[in-house]
C-alpha cells in the first residue's frame, strides 16, 4: 500500500483517536477498581454482599457484547463507539451516589454494558485502522489500554491518600474521559460498511482505497453466518484469560502461601506480570510483522507456559516474580493477534466476530480465578495453577488457527488476492498469492 503525503496526518489521527478511545477505557476500570474500598464502606457492605454487586458490572459487560455485534456491522464501528466513549465519562460516576446494594448492582451493570459495547466498537475501530496502515497495530493499542488502567489507579489511589471522596474522584476521572472521547470523536476513522462494493469509508484527506468496505449490504452482513474459525478463535481468547485472571488473583496469593513471602513481596510478581505485558504488547506489533502471527503466537504460548511453569516448580520468590513476568510477556501478544485475525476475517461482519471473540474470552477471565480456586481446594495452588500453563501450550499448538482460511482450490487463490487488495491491505494480497498468513503484519 502507498499512502501520499496529504494522507498521512489523517491517518495519523485516526490512529491516535483508537489510542485515546483504548486508554479512556482502560482509565474508566482503573478508577473505578481503585475507589472500591471506598464503596464498599459507604454502603457498610460485607465481602459477600460486594461480591454480588460486582457480578453486575461481569452481567453488563457480556450483555454489551452479545448486543453490540450487530449494531456494528449495521452502522459502522465509529457510530457505536463514540457514544460508549461518551458514555464512559457519565456511568462511571453512578456507583458512587447508589444508596443500597441493588442499587449498585445496577449502576454497575450500566458501566459494565458501557464497558462491553465499546471494547468491542473500539477494537472493531482499530481493524479498520489496522487495514488503512496495511500493518498491525493491535497490540500497542491494548498496551495503551494497561497504561490506561494504570493511570486510573494512580488518580484513583492519590485521591483516596487526599481523602477526598469517590463521587468527586468519579466526577474528575469522568471528566478527563470526556475530553478523551471528543478528541477521539473528531479524529475517529469512519467505516460504513453498508456502503457498495467499491466505496471506501475513510478519514478526510486519505485517499480512496485506504480502508477497506464491508463489500456487501448491512441486511447481508447481519443475516450471514460467523467466518469460518471465529468460534475457535473465541476459545483461543478464553484461554489466555483464564490465565490472565488467575494472575490477577492469585499470583500474590501464590507468592504468600505457598513461598512464604511477604504481603509486599507478594504483590512483586502480580506487578511483574503486569509491566511485561505491557511491554510485550508494545513489542508485538514490530514482533509480527518480523515472525507474522502464527509464530508469534506459538512462540509467546511456550513462552508463558515455560513462564509460569519456573514460577510454580521453582520454589523460591524469585523464581515466582521471574515466572510471572515471563507468563505476562508470554500472555501479552496473543489476545491482541486473535483480536486481529477475528477482525480481519471478514470485514462486513468484523463486528459480530469480535463480540463473539470478546465475550468468550471474557468469560475466561472470570473463570480463571473460580477454576483455579477449585482445583486448589481439591489438590494444591502449585498444581492448580498448571491449568493456565496447560493451556498456554494449547493456545502455543493450535496457533495456525491464526490464518485466514484458504480458497477450496487452486482457481480461487487469485480472487481471494484481488480481495485482500480491494479491501486495503496489500499484505493481506501479497500472502494469500503465497499461500503463507493473510493476517496484516
Amino acid at each position: 500500500m502507498v499512502l501520499l503525503a496529504r494522507d498521512r496526518p489523517a491517518l495519523l489521527r485516526a490512529r491516535l483517536a483508537v489510542y485515546g478511545l483504548f486508554l479512556l477505557s482502560g482509565l474508566t476500570i482503573g478508577t473505578w477498581t481503585a475507589r472500591i474500598p471506598a464503596i464498599k464502606e459507604r454502603l457498610a457492605l460485607g465481602d459477600g454482599e460486594l461480591s454480588l454487586g460486582l457480578l453486575g458490572i461481569a452481567a453488563g459487560a457480556i450483555t454489551g457484547m452479545q448486543i453490540v455485534g450487530r449494531l456494528i456491522d449495521r452502522f459502522g464501528s465509529h457510530r457505536v463507539m463514540i457514544p460508549m466513549a461518551v458514555a464512559q465519562g457519565f456511568v462511571l460516576v453512578l456507583p458512587a451516589y447508589v444508596p443500597n446494594l441493588p442499587a449498585l448492582a445496577l449502576a454497575l451493570f450500566v458501566l459494565g454494558l458501557a464497558q462491553g459495547s465499546l471494547d468491542v466498537a473500539m477494537n472493531a475501530n482499530a481493524v479498520v485502522v489496522e487495514r488503512a496502515y496495511g500493518k498491525t497495530l493491535m497490540g500497542s493499542f491494548h498496551a495503551v489500554f494497561s497504561i490506561g488502567g494504570f493511570l486510573g489507579a494512580a488518580i484513583g489511589g492519590l485521591f483516596a491518600h487526599a481523602s477526598v471522596d469517590a463521587g468527586r474522584t468519579f466526577l474528575s476521572a469522568g471528566l478527563l474521559i470526556l475530553v478523551l472521547a471528543v478528541v477521539s470523536a473528531r479524529w475517529a476513522m469512519r467505516d460504513a460498511p453498508a456502503e457498495p462494493p467499491g466505496a471506501a469509508a475513510v478519514p478526510d484527506g486519505v485517499a480512496d482505497g485506504v480502508a477497506a468496505p464491508g463489500g456487501v449490504t448491512a441486511g447481508q452482513a447481519a443475516g450471514a453466518r460467523l467466518p469460518r474459525g471465529v468460534l475457535f478463535l473465541g476459545v483461543l481468547a478464553f484461554c489466555c484469560l483464564v490465565g490472565e485472571g488467575a494472575a490477577a488473583d492469585w499470583s500474590a496469593v501464590y507468592l504468600v502461601d505457598s513461598l512464604g513471602s511477604s504481603p509486599g513481596a507478594g504483590a512483586t510478581a502480580y506487578a511483574a506480570f503486569a509491566v511485561m505485558m505491557t511491554v510485550g504488547r508494545f513489542a508485538g506489533d514490530r514482533l509480527a510483522g518480523l515472525l507474522g502471527p502464527v509464530p508469534l503466537v506459538r512462540c509467546c504460548g511456550i513462552l508463558a507456559a515455560g513462564g509460569l511453569a519456573l514460577a510454580v516448580l521453582g520454589g523460591a520468590q524469585i523464581t515466582g516474580v521471574i515466572g510471572f513476568g515471563l507468563f505476562g510477556a508470554g500472555l501479552s501478544c496473543t489476545i491482541p493477534q486473535v483480536f486481529s485475525a477475528a477482525g480481519h476475517r471478514d470485514p462486513a461482519q468484523a463486528g459480530r466476530a469480535l463480540a463473539r471473540v470478546a465475550s468468550l474470552g471474557y468469560a475466561g477471565f472470570l473463570a480463571g480465578p473460580v477454576l483455579i480456586g477449585g482445583a486448589s481446594e481439591l489438590t494444591t495452588l502449585r498444581h492448580a495453577l498448571l491449568i493456565p500453563v496447560i493451556l498456554s501450550l494449547f493456545v502455543a499448538f493450535a496457533a495456525p488457527a491464526l490464518r485466514a482460511p484458504q480458497p477450496a482450490d487452486a482457481d480461487a487463490a487469485p480472487e481471494a488476492a484481488e480481495d485482500a487488495a480491494g479491501a486495503g491491505s496489500a499484505v493481506q494480497a501479497a500472502s494469500a498469492a503465497s499461500g503463507e498468513s493473510v493476517m496484516p503484519s
